[in-house]
């Protein structure tokens, strides 16, 4: 099964890009300096940022269907991150090193199954998930802190 995995686009971000430790509190935001890597994942460029690098914490709407799915997690970007990634049958390691939680959504945001997977499992999860005709996209979260990591949809 061919897929894409996409990152946030930045347009919804960039307001935030500079702001002061104080008005970015003001939109519910927290700026942090990466003091390790991997551990903090850009979701934008999809990468683990270098150290030194300034990131946003803030709240992502990852899910805005009005199912009982509707969702909303922390995620980071990184502070002035321009281009989404594209990664098309490729998982990034942001996502490869991570034990992640899958989840298969029809076009209305109901769920219709989901799996955990790490490594090269991930590949096999997607595949599996994406071959139920009525999966229009998946979700991928990860497992432990539950953040929205990234879009999955079939190559087309």
């Amino acid at each position: 099964m061919e897929f894409v995995i996409t990152g946030l686009n930045p347009e919804p971000f960039r307001h935030l890009y500079g702001l002061s430790d104080a008005d970015l509190a003001g939109h519910g935001g927290k700026r942090y300096i990466a003091d390790q890597k991997p551990g903090f994942p850009d979701r934008i460029e999809m990468r683990d940022v270098e150290i030194g690098e300034s990131l946003l914490l803030v709240n992502h709407v990852s899910m805005a269907e009005a199912t009982p799915y509707r969702a909303s997690h922390a995620i980071f970007i990184r502070e002035g991150a321009e281009v989404a990634y594209r990664g098309d049958n490729e998982v990034p390691d942001v996502m490869y090193n991570r034990l992640l939680s899958l989840r298969a959504f029809d076009d209305r945001g109901w769920m219709l199954g989901a799996e955990v997977a790490t490594g090269e499992e991930i590949r096999d999860v997607i595949g599996r998930l994406l071959s139920d005709p009525l999966a229009a996209y998946l979700h991928a979260h990860n497992a432990i802190r539950g953040c929205y990591s990234g879009r999955i949809d079939r190559k087309v």
